[in-house]
């Protein structure tokens, strides 16, 4: 096992290192980015990224695998996303198709054992898997649950997520749905770390039990591929919530 974790950490430095920066920029991208430039991106001062990895039950990304060992052989920090469709199914059997479907893929994230697609790795590179809950695309707006429906639901899906990685997935919404969609509520504050999509100069109103959002996604556009995010801390904190560190 010690020879193991020393070729992860050796193949981990050996990938390309982008220059540290206070307050890191990032992105988020999906199967509506193709073909992404990695070395232009970190050139651009790109420092993490979330991929969008599984959607639903029965939708895995055809551009994640690909996405994610350019973003990590770039250098960058990343975690991968789920896209949740409360109506089609439990959140624990979501959290599992997102844990068989989506996260690392590198070889020597493979070798370490206890480490699931989707899940997540103590290597200061590997960020916590993200639940992407807002807008139902195709129907009504809260999937039609309720309000105490679906908090149950979201805990459902990171309770799920938590007992096989250790760690309680990053909960990604916007203020105005989870006020409408979960009456407000701050049951999953305590534990999971925020990404807030907010699009404007300053960060409005946060959902309520969270004190302040470990992500912020400002725009929708910019000059790199997909969405624009923003670190809320440091250069270290960033490598500190990879390592599972309470930041």
């Amino acid at each position: 096992m010690k020879y193991l974790a020393s070729l992860a950490l050796a193949l981990a430095v050996a990938r390309a290192t982008p220059v540290k920066r206070s307050d890191p920029l990032g992105i988020d991208v999906s199967d509506y980015q193709t073909d992404i430039d990695w070395t232009t991106v970190v050139d651009n001062g790109i420092q993490f990224v979330y991929i969008k990895a599984t959607e639903g039950t029965d939708y895995i990304s055809p551009e994640f695998s690909s996405q994610y060992t350019g973003a990590t052989d770039a250098g960058l920090i990343r975690g991968a996303y789920h896209f949740a469709h409360p109506d089609e199914s439990t959140g624990a059997t979501q959290a599992d198709y997102f844990l068989a479907n989506g996260g690392a893929t590198l070889l020597y994230v493979m070798l370490l054992s206890n480490f699931l697609l989707g899940g997540w790795s103590a290597d200061g590179i590997t960020l916590p898997g993200a639940l992407d809950i807002e807008y139902n695309p195709d129907g009504a707006e809260c999937y039609g649950l309720t309000a105490s429906e679906m908090v149950s639901w979201v805990q459902d899906f990171s309770d799920t997520y938590e007992a096989t990685t250790g760690r309680y997935p990053v909960i990604y919404t916007t203020t105005d749905w989870w006020t409408t969609c979960t009456g407000n509520s701050a049951a999953l504050g305590a534990n999971n770390p925020l990404w807030i999509a907010d699009y404007a100069s300053t960060l409005g109103t946060l959902p309520a039990g969270w004190e302040y959002t470990s992500f912020w996604q400002y725009d929708d556009s910019g000059p790199n591929p997909g969405d624009a995010d923003l670190w809320n801390g440091d250069y270290t904190g960033l490598q500190s919530m990879a390592y599972g560190y309470t930041v």
